[in-house]
This record gives C-alpha cells, sequence and structure tokens, in this order.
C-alpha cells in the first residue's frame, strides 16, 4: 500500500501560533494528527488588540516549541513529513514572515517541497475537513479581517461576488466589544452579554442593506455604536447595546446572504445549492442559527466548520497544502510574505477583500 502523504502546515498570520500534522487516510480523507493553537489574547490585552511586534516576537519565541509540540502529539517524526504548507498571506507582514521563513527552513533541511497558502483559502477549504463537499459552492468568509461572498469553483479558483466596502464582520464585533469595556478580545463575548438584553432598544443602521449587491458595510453600524455608547448608564444598557448590535449583525447577514444566493443560483450551472460559511464569525451561534434558518428557506444546504476551526489554525493550513500537493502545486523558496492576497485575484481590490488588520 502506498504511503498516504503527511502535511505539517504553519500559521502565523495574526496572534496565533499555530502548526498541524495532517494525514489522508486509506479513504481518502483528511485526518487531523495534531493540532496546536497558542494564543497570544496575554499579550495583547492591556493594549486592546494586536500588537504587530510583539505578536511577531511571541510567534519567534514559540514557534519551534509548538512545532516540537505537535510533532509529539502527531507520533509523527519530522524527517517522515511529505511537504510544509504555510501561511504566506494575507496578514502582519512581520507576523507572515516568522512562519514563512520557518516553514522554509524545515522544507530546505529536509529537502522538502514548499507550499505557499493563502490564509482565506485555508479558511475557505476548512468545512471539507469534516464534511464532503461538491464543487461548486457559496462561501460566506466572515472573520476579524475580512467578509466577503466567493463562489468556490475548485482548488485555487474563485469568483468574488461581495466583499466588505470598508470594516470586517468580526472587526465590528470587537470594536462593539472594547466600547462596552469587555477585554480584548471581546468579539465573542458579545454574544453571551446579548442573551441578558433587549435586542430591540436601540434601532441601529444596517448600511446600503438594500443596495450594492452582496457588498456588506460596517463602518456606520460601528460609528452608531460609538455614539451610543457613550450614553450608557448602567449595566442593563451594556447588555441591550450588545444584543441589539448582534441581532442587527444576523439581519445584515441573512439579507444579504439571501441576495448572494440568488447570484450564485444566476452562474452555477450545476445546480449545486450548498453554502458554507467559515471564519472566527461563524463560531457565533446565533448568526449559525439565522443562516440556517435562510438556507431552509432557500433549499440550500448549509456548511459550518467545527467551532474549533473556525478561528485562525494550522489543520486548515495543512489541508489547503494536502490538495496542493496531490496536484504538485508547489512553490519555490523564495515565495515571498503576501501581506495582501486576494482569492479571487481578478476582483477590483477593496479594503476587506484580502487584508488582515
Amino acid at each position: 500500500m502506498s504511503k498516504k502523504p503527511v502535511i505539517l502546515g504553519i500559521e502565523s498570520s495574526c496572534d496565533e501560533t499555530a502548526v498541524a500534522l495532517l494525514r489522508e487516510n486509506n479513504l481518502g480523507e483528511p485526518e487531523i494528527l495534531s493540532n496546536i493553537v497558542s494564543s497570544q489574547v496575554d499579550i495583547h490585552k492591556e493594549f486592546g488588540g494586536v500588537v504587530p511586534e510583539l505578536a511577531a516576537r511571541a510567534h519567534i519565541e514559540k514557534i519551534d516549541l509548538i512545532t516540537k509540540k505537535a510533532l509529539d502529539e502527531s507520533g509523527i517524526n519530522l524527517n517522515d513529513i511529505d511537504a510544509v504548507a504555510t501561511t504566506s498571506g494575507p496578514g502582519l507582514i512581520v507576523c507572515l514572515s516568522v512562519g514563512i521563513n520557518f516553514g522554509k527552513a524545515i522544507a530546505a533541511s529536509l529537502k522538502k517541497p514548499f507550499i505557499a497558502v493563502n490564509h482565506l483559502e485555508g479558511h475557505a477549504l476548512s468545512p471539507k475537513l469534516n464534511s464532503k463537499i461538491n464543487y461548486p459552492y457559496l462561501l460566506l468568509l466572515i472573520s476579524g479581517g475580512h467578509s466577503q461572498f466567493l463562489c468556490v469553483e475548485g482548488l485555487g479558483k474563485y469568483k468574488r461576488l461581495g466583499t466588505t466596502i470598508d470594516d470586517a464582520a468580526g472587526e465590528a464585533f470587537d470594536k462593539t466589544a472594547k466600547l462596552l469595556g469587555i477585554e480584548f478580545p471581546g468579539g465573542p463575548q458579545i454574544e453571551v452579554l446579548a442573551k441578558k438584553g433587549d435586542p430591540k432598544k436601540f434601532n441601529l443602521p444596517k448600511p446600503i442593506i438594500n443596495k450594492g449587491g452582496c457588498n456588506l458595510s460596517f463602518a456606520g453600524l460601528k460609528t452608531a455604536i460609538l455614539r451610543i455608547s457613550k450614553n450608557i448608564k448602567n449595566e442593563k444598557d451594556k447588555y441591550d447595546l450588545a444584543a441589539s448590535f448582534q441581532k442587527t449583525m444576523e439581519e445584515i447577514l441573512y439579507k444579504k446572504s439571501k441576495v448572494a444566493f440568488q447570484e450564485f443560483n444566476n452562474i452555477n450551472k450545476n445546480k449545486n445549492k450548498t453554502f458554507v460559511v467559515a471564519g472566527g464569525v461563524a463560531a457565533n451561534k446565533k448568526i449559525r442559527e439565522v443562516l440556517i434558518r435562510l438556507c431552509k428557506e432557500e433549499n440550500f444546504e448549509a456548511i459550518f466548520p467545527p467551532i474549533n476551526l473556525c478561528g485562525d489554525n494550522a489543520a486548515m493550513i495543512a489541508f489547503a497544502g494536502l490538495e496542493k500537493f496531490k496536484q504538485n502545486q508547489f512553490n519555490s523558496l523564495d515565495f515571498p510574505a503576501k501581506p495582501r492576497w486576494q482569492l479571487d485575484e481578478n476582483a477590483v481590490f477593496l479594503k476587506g477583500a484580502g487584508v488582515k488588520i
């Protein structure tokens, strides 16, 4: 029996140092052997956001240790890997450089193929780690640095249908949390506070909700939250604003996803109605419920990655690397880190289309 490929995945695009080992099993399915993520929350907490220089320093200090831990947990000897897949963009250049240089060093020393992975493609393919999905499918990628609708036609084949024209959904969550006095990273806590509040208390704006196709905008919503937060007098107001914000985000994503369904149906010749939602915001349970309801209404199948694979991780990078490995899509060791790297290279550049902030 031929040996199944083992891929070492490395992720360092922002504030998580992550390493994973992944292998294809005898059924041709991906098997995660280890997936180690080292968070930098404690480092950045006092600053209320990610400090690039501190993040890069933490990557340098941790990446060797995290790699050893991932290898130990997987039971794989470093010499037995078949390729190294490393996030090469988009992201913070000082952070990307740590992971990509570390990955290149391993690949060069072992004389193994080096595979440069687009971080967004890692998210785009992540649901395939636990679900059988056929191309094409409609993807909603929502995270801290990017929010966009894409038609995923195959590996490396993406057509952008819509994107945020200003800020990302995850950034709006984090900014709202900060204004409510929630420690960084506060975005995930909004959903918790929202359960205690009245979602109808504040009438918040839904920018370009009825225009712009399935493009998104969150800057106006953030501004409204800033204005209202200055007049919060007690905990009840805080809970009500969190609930109103959560509800508004649900309504925006519901409406824009419905528009994206229509656009996807117009170009989807195979009539494959699959809606994949990935990225950090995909872990929000209420947003999942709303989008699942929409899929039932529109006869789409809703697919999400497991909660632990929604945020930045190396398993998704290793899987993207595996898919590229099987097609002999390797990169030279002079491949540069790309702080900006769109999935749809033909799309007009917009701030939210391939930049992690």
